[in-house]
């Protein structure tokens, strides 16, 4: 390894530990520290490839943000999601690209739209981070979450499109455009649910958590790369194989959970620290680079476009908030009239022959969450770019058909929308998210009635199983010895079951062997009953998680006093 790499690590891993102490924003602290130590006579100079940056950083970044994403919640969010993570970025792309090729017509339209496509992803590392800190409700948390694991692909679809054009191997063509885009989507999610299978297979199958965890970092690795081979979307793929191991993550064994959650999290912390402080370091070099001739129209063009990917943003945010709602009526109306026609369905309607749903639900489905102005106000606002603008800005350099100029051009502008976001946008967001006061009582409210039902349904569930094991429980060990599972069934969900001793202090205690069997196998229907709960719509994935990480805690407070007792005694 360079020392320079490893100065840069160790320095923006400090500047970041410093921040999360101090509960600062860490992206934004690394990318300004790192910004000034770039004009010390002896900061490292260090220059990497934009191609190999986005191949080693983007996707275990994607992949672990798609871990963390409700499925479920993403998939109620997709509408808002889709027009932010590919309607929001084409026009943002097309906006910027038309006013830079205005603004210095050297650029020529395909260069100024591949500009435009370098800058349009915005990066919610540092939103979402202010945004869990702050208590942002998990509607809002979802549409930004969401639209960064998806507006990658588009930026990057748009950039390999106008990069051929620039090079003069390829001609635009809307329809070839639109279809090289659907080939994306198609082949990229394809490669990544082929992936998620598999790596849900492994994890059901290897009860090792160490090969596990080493497995799924080396994953997204293989995912993106052989997507992109197949002319697919590297990052829809990583995210396809995120979404899905992280839907089935809670039917594997909780020792692959506990290794992956602050595996993940370090990796996370590591390549976020140091693609930040890369950011700021870089910025005097690439201002450097420009000839004096260059230095004032290359500025004037970053500022212009810095302002206008700030106000593009809210402008597309509000208007397509709005058709969404509309839209939202138009579906229900019409399902009022199919209703009226067909008479009202009580037990459920029947979609597909086979999964009845009820009215409710159906409900659910074809309305769009509603956003208040509040939380456009603050998703308007989170607009940071990242590591994709970063990446993609290099990279553009290599690009055989651009003139240097031009490129040393695109790389500035680049930079200094990254740098202007992050200032701006990270240092008023929290200030924004206080003064608008956007909370929702009614998240804490719902998820308190969700607890309560399944509290509800678990003791009903409980007692079912535990007379099912109790009978197996005389069956195997004799009726001399059901004082033994009454004492532990009491102990452990405290209800009756007929027994013939009913007081727990004149019972006999079960062996330890016997006391961890049962319980492994009560927080095995526990877990069960909490999926059938999700999966019927009736749990939130957020409190699923919540409710499993505890029952996690009881299973490793079993194993250990088991591990502990099955060590010799000096």
């Amino acid at each position: 390894m360079d020392a320079s790499i490893f100065v840069i690590i160790v320095g923006a891993v400090a500047v970041a530990a410093v921040a999360r102490w101090k509960g600062w924003p860490a992206p934004l602290l690394v990318t300004v520290v790192a910004l000034a130590a770039s004009f010390l006579p002896f900061a490292p100079n260090l220059a990497i490839d934009g191609h190999v940056l986005l191949n080693i950083v983007l996707p275990p970044l994607l992949y672990s943000a798609a871990l963390d994403v409700s499925f479920v919640s993403f998939q109620r969010s997709l509408p808002q999601i889709r027009r932010l993570g590919i309607g929001l970025v084409v026009v943002t792309a097309v906006i910027v690209g038309l006013i830079a090729w205005w603004l210095m017509p050297s650029l020529t339209l395909p260069g100024a739209l591949l500009l435009g496509a370098i800058v349009a992803p915005p990066d919610a590392v540092s939103a979402a981070a202010i945004g869990r800190k702050l208590g942002l409700p998990r509607r809002v948390m979802t549409v930004l979450s969401g639209e960064s694991l998806i507006n990658d692909a588009t930026s990057l679809t748009m950039f390999r499109v106008f990069a051929a054009i620039v090079a003069g191997s390829a001609a635009f063509h809307l329809g070839e455009t639109i279809g090289q885009f659907l080939l994306a989507v198609i082949v990229g999610v394809l490669v990544g649910l082929v992936f998620g299978a598999g790596m849900h297979l492994l994890r059901m199958r290897v009860n090792d958590p160490v090969v596990n965890g080493t497995i799924g970092l080396l994953a997204p690795f293989g995912a993106y790369a052989i997507a992109e081979q197949l002319l697919g979307s590297g990052v829809l793929a990583v995210v396809a194989m995120g979404l899905f191991v992280g839907y089935n993550a809670p039917r594997t064994s909780y020792t692959t959970r506990q290794q992956e959650a602050p595996l993940w999290l370090s990796a996370d912390f590591l390549l976020e620290s140091f693609v930040f402080a890369y950011i700021g370091l870089q910025l005097p070099r690439v201002i450097a680079d420009l000839r004096d001739g260059e230095i004032g129209p290359v500025v004037l063009l970053s500022i212009v476009v810095l302002v206008t990917v700030l106000v593009v943003r809210p402008l597309f945010v509000y208007p397509a908030g709005a058709w969404g709602q509309w839209w939202t009526r138009m579906r229900l109306r019409r399902w009022e009239r199919v209703k009226a026609v067909r008479g009202d369905l009580p037990e459920g309607i029947v979609r597909g022959g086979r999964h009845p749903i009820t009215e409710k639900q159906l409900r659910a489905h074809l309305a769009e969450t509603k956003l208040s102005w509040r939380d456009n106000a603050v998703i308007s606002w989170a607009g940071t770019r990242g590591v994709v603008t970063l990446a993609t800005a290099l990279a553009a350099a290599d690009i055989a058909g651009l003139d240097v100029d031009a490129a040393h051009a695109i790389v500035v502008v680049a930079f200094v929308v990254t740098v202007g976001t992050l200032l701006l946008q990270g240092l008023s967001l929290p200030w924004l998210i206080r003064r608008l006061g956007v909370i929702d009582s009614s998240e804490a409210e719902e998820d308190a009635r969700q607890l309560a039902a399944v509290r509800e349904r678990s003791r009903e569930v409980g007692k079912a199983y535990l007379r099912d094991m109790r009978r197996k429980w005389s069956d195997k060990h004799g009726e001399d010895q059901l004082p033994a599972f009454d004492a532990f069934a009491q102990r452990l969900v405290r209800v009756e079951l007929d027994a013939e001793d009913s007081r727990l202090e004149e019972q006999p205690r079960p062996t330890f062997e016997q006391f961890t069997e049962m319980s492994k196998a009560w927080l095995a229907v526990r877990r069960q009953l909490l999926l059938e709960e999700r999966d019927a719509g009736n749990l939130s994935e957020e409190v699923m998680h919540e409710l499993i990480t505890a029952m996690d805690a009881e299973e490793l407070a079993l194993d250990t006093r088991a591990a502990m007792r099955s060590r010799p005694h000096s």
